[in-house]
């Protein structure tokens, strides 16, 4: 199914600096590509800390936060509504106001209805657990495939090769599948196995079906069995990607729980914290 409803989230903070607007570039060329409606998303974060204030300072107080918040993401709506207005795509842009606590809901109703989200990497210098949890909501609570964008930039509209990494798990069909409108596109797509299992039922063709269904789907897929010779699978797939000079990861999100994910890692943050390319995450 093409992309046709595409989704970008900017948070705004009124004591932080304007957000980055490297995702949104990057939205605009697919939305220009996919000839998609682009819908961006302005999120005022209210950090009020409600559990802890005194009786003198009272309602006044409690409300300043959340106005500030909500001028913030106003603010950045004139700042995007600005830059949208020099491209000739169909786009739309909207503003709420939530604390991290309630972003699931937020976001799950605004993203729920769209093909794709784009969004730049939750991790490294000036991001916080607040993109974190929007990451989050789009995969769990609304349940879209979520591109993350590296911070070198954006994602070609022309991909030389893809590497796709198979485990034959629901979350990495699920990110092919929702990959296909860019699979189909590239010249080159690379089915990345690590150690794949002795017994299992793809014991002598490993990544055989797959390639098969995407023939059929116009995309001319190699496979490349990788061995476990580094001590995280995201370093073998790291390893690969520069070695294949690829332009896009497709990959499972969250194979464990959240909880696991959180305390133990795990290589869906390992990849989105180390990745040099953009990576399309789905579950």
């Amino acid at each position: 199914m093409p992309w046709k409803t595409l989704l970008t989230v900017v948070t705004a903070h009124a004591a932080r600096p304007a957000p980055d607007l490297s995702a949104l570039d990057a939205a605009i060329g697919l939305a220009r590509q996919s000839n998609a409606h682009l819908e961006a998303l302005c999120i005022g974060i209210d950090d009020t800390p409600y559990g802890f204030f005194y009786n003198d300072t009272g309602i006044a107080v409690l409300q300043d936060a959340p106005d500030r918040a909500l001028e913030a993401a106003r603010d950045e709506e004139k700042r995007l509504r600005n830059r949208l207005a020099r491209e000739e795509i169909r786009w739309s842009v909207d503003t709420a106001l939530s604390q991290q606590a309630t972003l699931g809901s937020v976001i799950s109703q605004r993203a729920r209805f769209s093909d794709l989200v784009v969004l730049s990497r939750p991790y490294g210098a000036g991001r916080s657990a607040v993109d974190v949890a929007v990451v989050e909501a789009a995969l769990f609570d609304a349940s879209v495939p979520v591109l993350i964008l590296p911070e070198s930039g954006g994602i070609s509209e022309d991909p030389g090769r893809i590497v796709v990494a198979w485990n034959r798990s629901p979350e990495a069909l699920a990110a092919i599948r929702a990959a296909l409108p860019v699979l189909v596109r590239a010249k080159a797509v690379d089915i990345a196995i690590i150690d794949p299992e002795d017994h299992g039922p793809e014991r002598s063709d490993p990544g055989g079906a797959l390639a098969q269904w995407l023939s059929r789907h116009g995309v001319k897929a190699e496979i490349s069995v990788l061995a476990r010779t580094l001590p995280r699978v995201s370093d073998v797939l790291i390893r690969h990607l520069r070695d294949r000079e690829a332009d896009l990861l497709v990959m499972g999100a969250y194979g464990h729980s959240r909880f696991r994910e959180a305390i133990l890692g795990g290589a869906t943050r390992e990849m989105l914290e180390a990745a040099p390319v953009p990576v399309l995450m789905a579950r």
